[in-house]
């Protein structure tokens, strides 16, 4: 057995020295040698080569290598050929490059034009023409056309080839018809409805105005956000265990589809308890009663997210910037009820370290550091981070304002990076228009709304229509002597035709202002004007008459204002609340009292939409035996008052029917404002208007004038602009049934 062993062993070390006999006497590759290339190394291609030189020729490696070349994704042809050489072979792999695409067309697009598809775009200029790469894009372009409701729409590749090295591809696109949605069907739901379902989404089908608001038609992007919503929904709702599939799209036509949405609710959960964890600076309870999630409710996703940001506010208010609240939903399948816990991290105490500034060209470093409400070295604190960012809006001198808190763990503190990039706060306009009030007008306005840089006002106004004249020059400075004190002065001069007479004005105003706590200011002014009522009608009341002639007024108007609003041009939460008063007769000609309350709040209602309510009370009388100057009275109608009503229509008359004005008013608005195209900042408005001003012996509050209408709001990058139609709902004798008006100008 032994004997047979090593007799094997032995025959297997003679056929071994055999084999390496034959092999040592295989030609072998002596040269290896790449052709063809013009744009791509060679040693790209050498790295990816198995055959070697030094080594037999073997023809598996020589197919393995052609098919590696052709996976580098750079050639459309390769080939092999072998040729004797020096005793062995000379390996010859002659390639042919892909020519490179130096230009690239789309052709028969008119809804995207070129740079927005250049957008999806993955082949630019420069790459190879690569087959794959070229139907990819044609794909990605499709289905951008698809995430748009364009379902029809079809990408055809044309390669046009210049020379052996150079193709032009063109995108023949045939967009088709946009598909309109005609009906969402939701299925599966039980516990809450289809039209509150509907209500939350963005996508809607088409409706007779969604001309108006772009609507009816799907979106990608948007159909993904409703899903979530709808989630939302579900969630504010106690349950917890929705699902919500991805829309089935059912095309009807050419032009119309379905829109199918499948819904599993699961059951409804309830809160059974809440409890918070990790706190040590703040007390329990103190956290407890900002908490409005309450046991036996349903749970609600919504309320849960107001929970955790007013704990974390009430944390960042207080300097601990970095606190983080995680809330623990702990469900119980067999009870259907979550526990909460609230998890604190509170973190450290933080300080308000460097208050760095940057973007401002013009606007001086000063003008931005006095609105923010925290100082280097201050504790930290959210709200004034937030109540900072509102109030460099507000200066109207910015088209963005960035304050980025960038905390340093070591040092404890917190550096305020506050970016701004400026907008132009000049305005020059020469030309004409058209006003409601006073038909064709010219003008001439320059105002400067940051005179060099230091946040200073200045306008020079005239105005000339044909009712009309007013001329302006005013200046003023809010923060006199670098301190929170407003200085203004004002010149003017005016001529307006009303109905039984004409006025002539002319006077000028100083004024002082000063602010206080966060959001309130007071002020007082100085005015002194001479007016002279002429071309007074014979047929016009004795009111009228005994006022023909000039006089002159001496008033001072003290006021005091809270203005909470976080956006004076385009408020969207908040409130202003105004009290002020005139009193005449410190010299000149007339004597009188006027006051006034005026009160508007706004508060945010679903997304992007607003409910404004205003109410305004006046009262005025004249003074030691004196009347009422005719232009001290209250006339109430027309944009600014109550719409659809021509100026004075709602208060006193005389004989002839022309406005008389009132010693009293009463105004109060509704709106509802809602977002039409947010990009453009282009608004719709609803509103319910009533008021009257009223004279001597009519009851205050009495016999109220109704109007209804609806607007459009514009915040155009000259300034804001209304345009609205008042329905008039008490339709009196010589009165219009409805009134289109337009204003540039404030909204109010």
């Amino acid at each position: 057995m032994k004997i047979k062993s090593i007799f094997l062993f032995l025959t297997f070390l003679i056929v071994l020295a055999f084999t390496f006999e034959a092999l040592s006497q295989q030609p072998l590759v002596n040269i290896i040698e790449v052709k063809g290339l013009k744009r791509i190394e060679e040693g790209a291609l050498q790295a990816r080569m198995s055959q070697k030189v030094g080594e037999p020729l073997n023809q598996e490696k020589i197919s393995e290598d052609i098919k590696n070349i052709f996976k580098m994704g750079y050639f459309e042809d390769v080939k092999v050929h072998i040729e004797p050489a020096e005793g062995g072979f000379k390996v010859i792999y002659i390639v042919k490059e892909k020519p490179t695409i130096v230009k690239i067309d789309f052709q028969g697009n008119k809804v995207f034009d070129d740079s927005k598809l250049k957008e999806i775009a993955t082949i630019s200029p420069g790459v190879l023409s690569d087959v794959t790469l070229i139907n990819d894009m044609a794909i990605k372009l499709r289905a951008f056309y698809e995430s748009e409701g364009y379902y029809h729409a079809n990408i055809v590749p044309v390669v046009k080839k210049l020379n052996e090295e150079e193709t032009v591809l063109t995108y023949q696109i045939e967009e088709g018809n946009k598909v309109k949605i005609k009906d969402i069907i939701i299925k599966g739901n039980r516990s809450i409805s289809t039209k509150k379902i509907k209500k939350v989404m963005k996508i809607e089908e088409r409706k007779i105005y969604s001309f108006i608001t772009g609507g009816g038609f799907y979106k990608k992007d948007e159909m993904k956000a409703d899903i979530e919503r709808i989630k939302d929904l579900y969630y504010d709702n106690g349950y917890i265990q929705v699902t919500v599939s991805e829309p089935e799209i059912k095309l009807i036509g050419k032009d119309s589809m379905d829109i199918i949405i499948t819904i599993s609710e699961g059951e409804q959960f309830l809160v059974s308890s809440f409890d918070v964890s990790g706190n040590k600076v703040m007390a329990d309870d103190t956290i407890k009663s900002l908490i409005k999630i309450k046991p036996q409710k349903p749970f609600s996703k919504e309320i849960l997210k107001k929970d955790v940001t007013a704990i974390t506010d009430l944390y960042a208010d207080n300097g601990y910037a970095l606190v983080v609240i995680s809330p623990d939903v702990i469900p119980d399948e067999q009870t259907k009820t979550v526990k909460i816990i609230y998890r604190i991290s509170e973190g450290d105490k933080y300080t308000v370290g460097r208050i760095d500034i940057s973007g401002n060209t013009k606007t001086r470093d000063k003008v931005i550091r006095r609105e923010i409400r925290l100082d280097e070295g201050d504790v930290f604190n959210a709200s004034a981070l937030k109540r900072s960012y509102e109030r460099l809006n507000n200066l109207q001198f910015f088209e963005t304002v960035d304050i980025t808190p960038k905390p340093k763990l070591e040092q404890k503190v917190v550096d305020l990076d506050v970016k701004v990039k400026e907008k132009p706060t000049g305005f020059l306009s020469i030309g004409g228009g058209y006003s409601s009030v006073d038909g064709f007008i010219g003008i001439i306005d320059l105002t400067q709304g940051n005179l060099f840089g230091r946040g200073q006002y200045l306008k020079i106004r005239g105005q000339l229509g044909g009712k009309s004249s007013f001329y302006e020059f005013s200046f003023k400075d809010p923060w006199f002597m670098d301190k929170p004190i407003s200085l203004g002065a004002s010149i003017y001069k005016t001529e307006r035709e009303y109905g039984n007479f004409d006025r002539r004005s002319a006077g000028f105003e100083i004024s002082l202002g000063k602010s206080f706590w966060e959001y309130w200011h007071k002020s007082i002014a100085y005015n002194f004007e001479r007016t002279t009522i002429f071309n007074v009608k014979e047929d016009a009341s004795i009111i009228v008459k005994s006022q023909e002639g000039t006089r002159t007024t001496s008033s001072i108007s003290p006021a005091i204002v809270r203005d909470t609003r976080d956006n004076y041009l385009d408020p969207t939460r908040g409130s202003r609340n105004a009290l002020s008063f005139t009193m005449a007769g410190l010299g000149g000609s007339n004597a009188f009292i006027k006051a006034l309350i005026d009160s508007g709040w706004y508060f945010p209602l679903f997304e992007n939409s607003t409910i404004h309510l205003r109410a305004r009370i006046g009262y005025a009388s004249g003074l030691f035996g004196k009347e009422l100057p005719l232009y001290e009275r209250y006339y109430v109608g027309g944009i600014y008052t109550v719409r659809g009503l021509n100026y004075g229509d709602a208060g006193p008359k005389d004989i002839n029917n022309e406005p008389l004005g009132g010693e009293k008013e009463l105004i109060l608005n509704a709106e509802y404002i809602f977002p039409i195209v947010s990009e453009y900042k282009l608004k719709g408005v609803i509103f319910f208007d009533a008021g009257r001003a009223y004279d001597k012996g009519e009851t205050f509050g009495s016999d109220l004038r109704y109007t209804t209408g609806a607007g459009i709001r514009w915040i155009s990058p000259i300034g804001p602009i209304r345009v609205e139609w008042g329905f008039n709902l008490d339709k009196r004798s010589g009165e219009p049934s409805s009134k289109v008006e337009f204003t540039f100008g404030t909204f109010f």
